[in-house]
């Protein structure tokens, strides 16, 4: 099976799905394909079904009645049949489905689109579709390779995790993600890295983004980035403008939308802890468990633990879209949905934009790089994870942040510190800067448990650094690694 000629990367993807589709086996298969909207699912699962003659369905918010209606017509479109089937349950409907003829008796598969529109009204179609996929119904029926697939993130992530029905059925667990930093440029076309910066700071790496939402227009240079703002994203006629607010509403499990909201702005503010967050809100810190949880299932936000203390974490927002939302866009609501103020939003948002938003991502993509494109030479060693971190300094009486702190592990197996970074998005980085990741490697090396012995210094910049820096970062000298925005699109 060919991977369709315009389908943008995804060879990940579409192989696991072909894998998955071609299992000569003689037994009906299950797989469960979730990922946030707009990430492509759908493409990837129609194009599976047009490649081998699968039966594809997509379910809609309706009642049982309407959805078994609609889902007993499409099914009889696909086999051929002038009447369309009238199933008065989804237990009729998951016989007639388990046991659809299938050409030469070859494995075919059958995709239920937005799966958590049916589980919804109809909570027992988990159950069913378990027992349809026992031992003893699957020898009697026909060789399917059923998919389901669903945005609702937290849904999907429990439909086979503890108690839950279809736990222990699937053989394929496919979760699509956004394009990285890299491949969103490609996508997007972007050949200059700093407008890609610029871009996937506020879009991120949502393919629909690049087409759908904006036709295909995308920013032609730097000065083009601020009008294709305008006109994109604080422009009231386009879907972009509000895309944050219905990321949230479409998560079923989240009920109080003002709290949630809420909790993103303080993040998007800039307070990361659970505390901050708590005082942005006037509320006690014990009072957001259950959102800082909802949120993350959802994965609206992540919980990054912090490298050098184990009871400490940060949160960050996952999704660009939402952080631009949540510090540009949210505080000035009234203004931009009046159209004609986009430009006055924008002139004055700068320092805000600059602060909240392209400088936490900026480190953020730091971190991605460090983490899955640098090779081991720059970073002294095999990584086994990348993380951020405070590390007190008794002597200052306060806390040095750590952008990027990366692990690996010694031949005896024992984990180290093989590199510190600090990361600049519009800051000359110079000698201070060293000297400052210097003190915080002084520092961990003192404490116990950690081993910064042969500790790299990485400088991350995206305005370039000095040339005293230039002097330090020789060839000879591999303890000290400069890392531009070429560097990071393109280079290890």
């Amino acid at each position: 099976m060919h991977k369709p000629s315009d389908m943008f990367d995804r060879d990940f993807e579409w192989s696991e799905l072909v894998r998955f589709a071609a299992y000569p086996g003689r037994e009906a298969t299950l797989g469960v394909v979730s990922g946030r909207r707009r990430q492509g699912k759908t493409f990837l699962l129609d194009a599976l079904c047009r490649e081998t003659g699968g039966f594809y369905f997509s379910a809609t918010e309706a009642t049982e009645a309407e959805s078994l209606r609609q889902f007993g017509s499409a099914l009889a479109r696909h086999t051929g049949q002038p009447i369309p089937y009238r199933f008065a349950h989804w237990e009729e409907a998951v016989e007639t489905l388990m046991a659809i003829p299938v050409p030469d008796g070859r494995p075919m598969p059958v995709v239920i689109d937005e799966f958590p529109f049916l589980a919804k009204v109809s909570p027992e179609l988990p159950s069913l579709l378990q027992r349809a996929l026992g031992p003893n119904a699957r020898r009697g029926g026909a060789p399917i390779r059923l998919l389901l697939c669903g945005s609702a993130l937290s849904f999907m992530g429990n439909l086979l995790t503890g108690t839950a029905p279809l736990r222990g059925r699937a053989s394929l667990e496919l979760v699509v993600p956004t394009l990285d930093y890299r491949l969103a440029a490609r996508f997007w076309d972007i050949e200059d890295p700093t407008l890609a910066m610029l871009v996937n700071a506020v879009v991120g790496g949502t393919p629909a983004y690049a087409r759908e939402f904006t036709l295909g227009d995308a920013p032609a240079d730097l000065e083009d980035f601020g009008p294709w703002v305008q006109r994109n994203v604080l422009n009231p006629g386009r879907p972009l403008f509000r895309e944050a607010r219905f990321l949230l509403s479409e998560e079923p499990g989240l009920r109080d939308t003002a709290l949630y909201h809420g909790v993103l702005s303080a993040i998007a503010d800039g307070n990361h802890t659970r505390g901050g967050i708590a005082s942005y809100l006037a509320r006690k810190s014990t009072d957001l468990g259950h959102a800082l949880s909802v949120l993350e299932d959802t994965g609206m936000i992540v919980r990054d633990p912090d490298a050098f203390h184990g009871k400490r974490s940060a949160y960050r927002i996952a999704e660009p879209i939402v952080s631009f939302y949540h510090a540009v866009m949210r505080p000035e609501w009234s203004d931009l949905e009046r159209p004609g103020h986009a430009g006055e939003v924008w002139a004055r948002s700068q320092a805000t934009f600059l602060s909240k938003v392209v400088g936490p991502h900026f480190e953020q993509v730091c971190r991605a790089w460090t983490r899955w494109y640098a090779s081991p030479e720059t970073l002294g060693g095999h990584r086994i994870r990348v993380q951020t971190g405070t590390v007190p300094d008794p002597a200052a009486k306060n806390g040095l942040e750590v952008d990027v702190a990366v692990f690996g592990r010694d031949d005896h197996g024992r984990e180290t510190l093989l590199a510190i970074g600090e990361a600049k998005w519009k800051a000359r980085m110079g000698r201070a800067h060293l000297a400052r990741l210097e003190r915080i490697r002084e520092l961990l090396a003192a404490r116990d448990g950690i081993d910064a012995t042969h500790t790299r210094l990485l400088c991350f910049s995206g305005d370039g650094f000095t040339d005293d820096l230039h002097t330090a970062a020789t060839d000879n000298n591999p303890d000290l690694q400069l890392v531009d925005l070429e560097r990071l699109y393109n280079g290890s």
